[in-house]
């Protein structure tokens, strides 16, 4: 085993615990972090840099503006309030003069102890006037902080205090409770840099540095941590510096090389090449229940194409609520059905695994197609039976839910794998589904790691592929696969989830579609709202009306981003909440209060419209209850259903025309235009009424205002991902998601299309020189595969 000590020269794979200043305590606490080296170390950014070039005085700062300022500690004093503890810091220009600066932190008693007279202190926050104090001086609240003076907590040896004034300074995430400070990073990450060698490896082909003029390696790290004083300290806050973009650029660049890499090592895979004769699109067109629109067309065309190919079909289809993507899936299967193979349909829940085979025996089985349903409430004995004809190959058309990828399912010869609402699956459940075919379950799995050493040969050879390869027969095949997601994907997000795959997109709604009006209103006007779902039902049409909790005393997972983790309990989607507030008035909630799916059924139901026919749904229904319920509603012998958002996803009734969201403030935008999206599907006009209730949050009126604004689905998400940000934006950590260590989806938007034609361009280009394409490869291989879920188990 390789012995390290506290050496003068560093290499980036050294163990952080020997990087001068770290030590086994500091390395346990980095460690929580996913930092286990130096270049994990390095990596660690700050997150925002002050301009102490020129410290700025108390007297210098105005009211209103966010100031980086540097102060003499006068005094502190721990107050007791009847709410809370109140922490007190009197702060004045170092050096004297008159001017003071009050600063309060509350629940401020860890701060006791931490203040002394004549300390320098940097301040940063908001500057406002003393609305309380005699002097009616400048206050901000909860500043971050940083002590200058000497504070015990440095094991590095002394290095000059310019690292503190006199420059622009950076600032680190303290991490354990302050067991390491931004001022322990500073030093440390400081000294390492100046231990490490100039000339870092570098894998960067350096075609690809010079044209985009990117700094090197060495350089990036220095500059980033340590910027110069002529830097832009406005491009060093948008994270645009030359030094920054080159670390940003770096990891999309790898990001992106490795998407591309499992794109042609999967095209390299034998596949099924389905035949699209005149018997099968005679097929396709007797299914057909109206014109296909243009983009129908268009989506089909590039899924056919795909699958006369040989190699495995890997699409993903997108499209607004309500654009049809449902019939088109139906007709690939019909491809792959005409020509002997199954066909499999994953739904993520029995509502829409439900929907999904009702269409589907609507639409196909007068054809003569067998379809089946297998979900996890089936009885045994069913399941069982269901399962006999799958493995024996009576089913062609199989819908479901997760029970479809258990492992006592097999399928006889499964050709064509459509996977709804991808988001809600994780990427190993979509392969096992791939996996369910005998003719694909010895293949190999498909990795991104590649041979470096077989670099210097043609890229061909490289990734397996021929250019001769014979149409490979079924016993060698794997099946194709269609990714489908009603959820319109940012392309920001669509090139990192699913930049292994082909993009299709139907942006066209069917013929017939009326836009839906969407107005938002106070709960105050709830008569005349109800007025209007009375009015609605007796010309015949239905409404919903939805709320975000089923009972009283639960509230939503988070009340700001309240969209839930898909497949979690239901215990974990609605918590109790902690107190109830008086009800003002019998038999209604307070306004602060949330109110509930199951009490305000019977208030519809009895005193508010007594004279229509009003039914309840939500998640703790059995699936025979929900099936009942729905049965009816869609029959028309329900006029209003009251539901939680148990309707988000694929429950379609043309005839209801009206939806009420109770609590809309509550909900995550994508949420609200997949709850919208139930609506609108038939000719009649339709209306979307969003209720609101109490104190709206200034980020609750963005997505309420984008609601009213627009009903494109793929604004409404670009929106939504910049309100919430890529790991929140599904309402769950997306699995396969990249956790970022220096990009941002949002604010990188360009570098990431730089650098997928970068990398694309980079192994299509036969000028490359082999050995800087090998060194690409090798470092893709060696740092960012597994961490970026860039390989494919089997």
């Amino acid at each position: 085993m390789k012995q390290y000590a506290f050496a003068a020269m560093l290499e980036l794979t050294t163990p952080v615990q020997y990087v001068k200043g770290i030590g086994p305590r500091r390395a346990e606490i980095l460690a929580t972090r996913g930092i286990s080296t130096l270049e994990d170390l390095l990596y660690y950014l700050p997150f925002r840099y002050e301009d102490r070039q020129n410290p700025r005085r108390i007297a210098e700062v105005r009211p209103g503006e966010m100031a980086s300022l540097i102060g003499e500690v006068r005094g502190s004093a721990l107050f007791r309030t009847r709410r809370m503890p109140l922490f007190q810091l009197t702060v004045g220009d170092p050096g004297g003069g008159r001017a003071t600066l009050r600063c309060l932190w509350f629940n401020g008693t860890y701060l006791k102890d931490r203040f002394k007279p004549g300390q320098l202190v940097a301040l940063y926050g908001r500057v406002e006037q003393d609305q309380y104090g005699r002097s009616r001086n400048l206050q901000i609240m909860q500043p971050q902080f940083e002590i200058l003076g000497p504070t015990g907590e440095e094991d590095v040896d002394a290095l000059p205090e310019s690292l503190e004034i006199g420059r622009i300074v950076p600032v680190y995430e303290a991490m354990e409770h302050n067991a390491i400070t931004s001022r322990v990073f500073r030093r440390v990450i400081r000294r390492a840099l100046e231990d490490l060698p100039r000339d870092l490896p570098d894998a960067m082909p350096p075609a690809i540095r010079e044209r985009l003029q990117l700094p090197s390696r060495y350089d990036a790290f220095w500059n980033t941590h340590w910027p110069p004083e002529s830097v832009s300290l406005a491009d060093l806050q948008a994270a645009r510096t030359p030094a920054q973009v080159r670390l940003i650029f770096e990891e999309l660049f790898y990001l992106e090389l490795g998407l591309e890499l499992k794109r042609r090592r999967m095209r390299a895979q034998p596949g099924i090449t389905f035949n699209l004769d005149d018997r099968v699109r005679e097929a396709i067109k007797r299914i057909l229940p109206f014109h296909p629109t243009t983009a129908q067309k268009k989506v089909l065309k590039e899924i056919a194409d795909d699958m006369r190919r040989p190699s495995p079909m890997r699409r993903l289809l997108q499209g607004d609520v309500g654009s049809g993507k449902t019939i088109v899936a139906l007709e690939a299967a019909i491809i792959a059905i005409e020509d002997g193979y199954q066909v499999a349909l994953m739904a993520p829940t029995e509502i829409l695994a439900t929907q999904h085979y009702l269409s589907a025996r609507r639409i196909l089985e007068h054809a003569g197609y067998r379809i089946v349903l297998l979900t996890g409430s089936l009885e045994p004995a069913q399941k069982r039976d269901v399962r006999r004809h799958i493995a024996h190959g009576n089913a062609q058309l199989v819908i479901g839910t997760h029970a479809l990828i258990e492992e006592k399912v097999e399928f006889a010869r499964l050709g064509l794998a459509i996977v709804d609402e991808q988001h809600r699956f994780g990427v190993m459940q979509r392969l096992k589904l791939m996996k369910k075919s005998p003719v694909a379950s010895h293949q190999s799995p498909v990795l991104v790691g590649v041979n470096a050493t077989a670099a210097a040969e043609p890229l061909a050879a490289e990734i397996g592929a021929t250019d001769d390869r014979r149409p490979a027969t079924g016993e060698q095949a794997e099946p194709d696969t269609l990714v489908m997601t009603a959820t319109p994907i940012p392309r920001t997000l669509a090139l990192t989830l699913y930049g292994d795959l082909d993009l299709s997109v139907i942006d066209e709604l069917p013929p017939g579609r009326t836009p839906i009006v969407t107005r938002r209103v106070s709960d105050e006007r709830a008569s005349e709202v109800f007025e209007f779902v009375r009015k609605q039902v007796k010309e015949g049409h239905q409404a919903y009306i939805v709320y975000p909790v089923i009972e009283e005393g639960f509230v939503p997972a988070s009340s700001e981003n309240p969209d839930v983790a898909p497949g979690s309990s239901r215990r974990s989607r609605e918590r109790p909440a902690r107190a109830k507030q008086a009800p003002l008035l019998p038999n209604m909630q307070a306004p602060g209060e949330l109110k509930a799916a199951v009490k305000m059924y019977d208030e519809l139901r009895q005193r508010i419209l007594p004279d229509l026919r009003i039914a309840l749904l939500h998640g703790r229904l059995d699936a025979e209850q929900k099936d009942e319920v729905m049965r009816r509603f869609q029959a028309g012998q329900v006029d209003v259903l009251v539901s939680t958002t148990v309707i988000e996803v694929g429950v379609d009734v043309p005839n209801a025309n009206l939806m009420v969201i109770e609590h809309a403030e509550r909900f995550g935008l994508s949420q609200l235009h997949q709850l919208r999206g139930r609506i609108g599907r038939g000719a009649a006009k339709s209306f979307c009424v969003l209720m609101t209730s109490g104190r709206v949050t200034p980020e609750a009126e963005q997505r309420l205002d984008a609601m009213v604004r627009t009903t494109n689905g793929f604004e409404i998400a670009d929106l939504d991902l910049q309100l919430r940000g890529p790991g929140e934006f599904f309402g769950t950590r997306q699995a396969g998601l990249p956790a970022f260590r220096v990009a941002n989806l949002i604010r990188d938007r360009q570098l990431l299309e730089v650098a997928k034609r970068e990398a694309r361009d980079l192994l299509g280009d036969a000028e490359v020189p082999p050995p800087d394409l090998s060194r690409a490869l090798q470092h893709l291989r060696s740092h960012w595969q597994r961490r970026y879920g860039l390989v494919e188990v089997g």
